[in-house]
């Protein structure tokens, strides 16, 4: 007999015991059937291991909740946690010394050789202890937004948090899609939980990311920073786009506007700036960190935003901030515990906080992310020798703001020879007579702790003048050593944020570091002083 103050509904956790968890058994199953000879081969434990293909976010959470500890936000966010690891490891990416790829690769400290032999240690390591998880995620999508350049992309992985990362970050296929969706091009094998053996050949720590271009395969050991799945993703296409489809990838965001359709692209490593300058409320949004410059215009790899959340307001950045619902993932941000109210001040896990959520979260995203219309403008530029910062906690032991020379502003994902993408870099600037400009988003009026951040209202106020038109007929002066050409006005901003001599105090600093940067600059573009045309080098510093 149900009472009047009694519910005639069974206690949720039963239900969900008897009723929802037994769907999801039977349905995950079902969905993967035809690929179980796939899995089995791979060396799967198929009569152990439970395989969830492309989850919902609301069973993602669930499992993240259930297993991993995560907690809900205030706003509907998942937080999460990634471990020791709370940024990039560069020291330990290596790349498969193989025939097929190996006259293409540029190695050296950035993509260090690694035998075969040691991949497939590694791989087989990795499905030896995803083997041991009572729950194995899959997540199927897409890397690039036309379908003429876009690849297949699989990821496997032991984390509930990894696989709703991904499900953001890669383009989600339709139920359509995912049920003719066939062989993947490449495969991520995440067991980040799991340490490399570092006394194996190649291996420098317990930490290892590497990619196979012959196998078309990734394994990840020893870090569960989701950071480094997507960027592995960039690699491959980084690869892919020049090697097989002729096309130049770009480490950038960009931007299309409203009225004229202008595309804008944005150049700089993480944290300088490429996600919010990218997301202007007068113009739509492509993508905000990895694009594909085509031969009919421009399109995103990525189905979704890595933003920053270091000191995120409302104020300042209303699209990102309001981006954080639920489906989004907040990485290592602290909250509240009593109200679960995240703290985007506090930095105490890291300075690289961040937050992924689909790309359609964003009011104002140019969906689908491609636009058949040339750039017209590249704003941060200094391509070839990369000139930039890296800003506190996007990769191991980065505690401050650093110069650094960073080659196509990609240099810690960069697989071909500079040279090849600022090459075909120059030829579409020329071709499609596109405007460069060099937009300081970093510290002014003296070095780090001296001066400070420019104004985001400035920078911002800057790229307005780009697109309006407004700064190709303003007056300038030159900017001696560099030989930048300077606009003496912009209405509405301070003299001394466009001219930076005249933003330090002390002069004498001012022209010490200038001779330092220029004698940076010189060493750093060494590399390349062979093989670029002398216009070119005359176009560096001159001390």
């Amino acid at each position: 007999m149900v009472l009047p103050h009694h519910t005639p509904y069974v206690t949720p956790h039963i239900l969900h015991k008897n009723y929802a968890q037994a769907f999801d058994n039977e349905q995950y199953s079902q969905l993967i059937g035809k690929h179980l000879d796939y899995f089995s081969q791979a060396g799967f434990d198929m009569d152990r291991i439970q395989i969830k293909r492309n989850a919902s976010p609301a069973l993602l959470y669930e499992d993240a909740i259930r297993n991993e500890g995560a907690i809900i936000s205030s706003t509907g966010a998942l937080i999460n946690f990634s471990g020791k690891k709370t940024g990039r490891s560069p020291k330990d990416k290596r790349i498969v010394y193989e025939e097929t790829s190996k006259d293409d690769i540029w190695w050296g400290s950035v993509n260090i050789k690694l035998d075969e032999h040691t991949f497939e240690i590694n791989r087989e390591r990795a499905i030896d202890y995803l083997n041991t998880r009572d729950n194995v995620y899959v997540f199927d999508g897409y890397a690039g937004w036309d379908p003429k350049y876009r690849i297949k992309v699989r990821v496997i992985c032991a984390r509930a948090y990894h696989a709703l990362f991904m499900h953001n970050m890669l383009i989600r296929p339709t139920e359509e899609q995912l049920a003719d969706f066939g062989e993947p091009d490449f495969i991520i094998y995440n067991a980040g939980q799991f340490p490399a053996n570092r006394f194996t050949k190649g291996m420098s720590s317990t930490t290892s990311v590497e990619i196979n271009f012959k196998r078309m395969e990734m394994v990840i050991l020893g870090t569960e920073y989701a950071g480094e799945m997507k960027k592995g993703v960039f690699s491959v296409m980084h690869y892919l786009q020049p090697v097989k489809f002729g096309q130049l990838s770009l480490h950038s965001s960009a931007n299309v506007g409203k009225e004229k359709g202008d595309v804008t692209l944005f150049f700089g490593l993480s944290g300088t700036g490429k996600t919010t300058l990218s997301a202007d409320p007068n113009r739509l949004l492509i993508g905000d960190d990895e694009h594909v410059w085509s031969d009919t215009g421009v399109f995103n790899i990525e189905g979704g935003c890595y933003a920053k959340t270091i000191n995120l307001s409302a104020e300042k950045e209303p699209d990102i901030f309001n981006a954080i619902r639920f489906g989004s993932i907040l990485e290592n941000v602290v909250y509240n515990p009593i109200t679960r109210v995240a703290d985007y001040d506090d930095i105490s896990i890291t300075e690289n906080t961040r937050c992924a959520y689909p790309i359609e979260f964003i009011p104002n995203a140019q969906i689908p992310c491609v636009v058949n219309t040339q750039p017209s403008n590249i704003i941060i530029y200094h391509f070839l020798a990369g000139y930039t910062s890296k800003t506190p906690g996007t990769e191991d032991g980065v505690l401050e703001p650093i110069p650094t020379f960073s080659t196509c502003y990609s240099a810690p994902f960069i697989v071909l020879h500079p040279g090849r993408y600022a090459e075909m870099l120059a030829e579409r600037m020329s071709q499609h007579n596109v405007s460069c400009w060099l937009i300081n988003t970093g510290w002014t009026g003296g070095k780090y702790g001296v001066g400070k951040r420019c104004p985001l209202k400035y920078t911002r106020r800057i790229v307005d003048a780009v697109h309006s038109g407004e700064l190709l007929n303003a007056e300038y002066e030159t900017f001696g050593t560099f030989g930048l050409s300077i606009p003496t006005h912009i209405e509405g901003i301070p003299r001394e944020l466009l001219n930076p001599s005249l933003a330090w105090n002390n002069k004498e600093a001012f022209k010490k570091e200038v001779r330092k940067l220029a004698g940076m600059f010189t060493k750093a573009f060494a590399l390349y002083e062979s093989d670029v045309d002398n216009k070119v080098r005359l176009a560096g510093p001159q001390l």
